[in-house]
């Protein structure tokens, strides 16, 4: 069995992505490594190439001129998994803010070798813990994805969908998954507040045109927190060995209302209703899990 690893990235340093950590904790479990650089200006090139030697660059120009549904995340995705070679089995994806816990790395592996001859199996779908605000606390709100696609068969009719969030095939039909016992932590609302509003300011531009940005989107210097009231709760658990330097240099205080238990009524419906049943009401998914 041979897996690659694959993601992509642009401007990680101005935007304070953990992308060496997300690309470390999953080396493990890879035999190589491909990423995506989009030409950037803080010198994120550089940073890549230090990561490790495993690592393929393949340098990229974005096309700023996709803003319809975060379409060129997807675009620069499907150009990491393109580039990799036909000898690999699984294709192990990680996005710029997301993490795997060293605990779950057996369990990876024992799944992608339980299931490399099963065909019916398409992709491996993995568990998610989203932090929010700090690395204490775990936002709870419906609308946090519960799960997500992160590994697929390399087979060039996979491609990225829509905003590279999961994977459908050709001609636009979901993949068939297996569920596995392994979280990946996703970073993606915990960096220092400065560079986080520069992430949201830019990311903004991926997903919207400049009339509704200029009507409707209201730049500021820093990304507070507190402003968008979301219900978290404390975090129990430890993180990735990988972030602990990360984890270290925090800096930014985060005072979340922790009787905040809901964003809204409708939150608080699909969360009651699928604490008690397992049934989350208009859950995303995109994939048919196989039992």
């Amino acid at each position: 069995m041979k897996v690659c690893g694959f993601t992509f990235i642009r401007n990680a340093i101005k935007f304070d992505y953990p992308v060496a950590e997300a690309i470390r904790s999953i080396l493990p479990v890879c035999d190589a490594f491909v990423v995506a650089v989009g030409q950037s200006d803080d010198g994120t090139l550089d940073y890549i190439r230090a990561v490790d030697p495993k690592i393929q660059i393949i340098e990229t120009q974005w096309d700023d001129t996709l803003r319809a549904g975060g379409r060129v995340l997807a675009v620069e995705t499907d150009k990491a998994f393109q580039a990799i070679p036909a000898e690999y089995d699984w294709a192990f994806y990680i996005q710029g803010d997301e993490v795997l816990h060293e605990k779950y790395l057996p369990t990876v592996r024992q799944a992608m070798q339980q299931y490399l001859g099963d065909h019916r199996v398409e992709g491996l779908l993995f568990q998610y813990t989203h932090f929010y605000g700090s690395y204490d606390f775990v936002g709870q709100k419906y609308s946090w994805y519960r799960h997500e696609i992160r590994i697929v068969r390399n087979r060039k009719d996979i491609f990225s969908y829509r905003d590279a969030q999961g994977f459908r095939k050709r001609p636009n039909d979901k993949l068939r998954v297996k569920l596995i016992n392994a979280h990946i932590f996703h970073y993606g609302y915990v960096r220092e507040p400065e560079a986080l509003q520069r992430k949201v300011t830019s990311m903004i531009r991926h997903y919207r045109d400049d009339s509704w940005i200029s009507s409707f989107f209201k730049p500021k210097e820093r990304y507070v927190y507190e402003d968008l009231h979301e219900p978290v709760k404390k975090f129990e658990g430890t993180h990735p060995q990988v972030m602990a330097a990360r984890i270290a240099r925090k800096n930014w205080p985060f005072q979340p209302d922790l009787s905040l238990r809901y964003a809204n009524v409708k939150d608080w419906a699909k969360r009651s209703i699928g604490g008690l049943t397992g049934f989350y009401p208009g859950e995303y998914k995109n994939y048919i899990r196989l039992r």
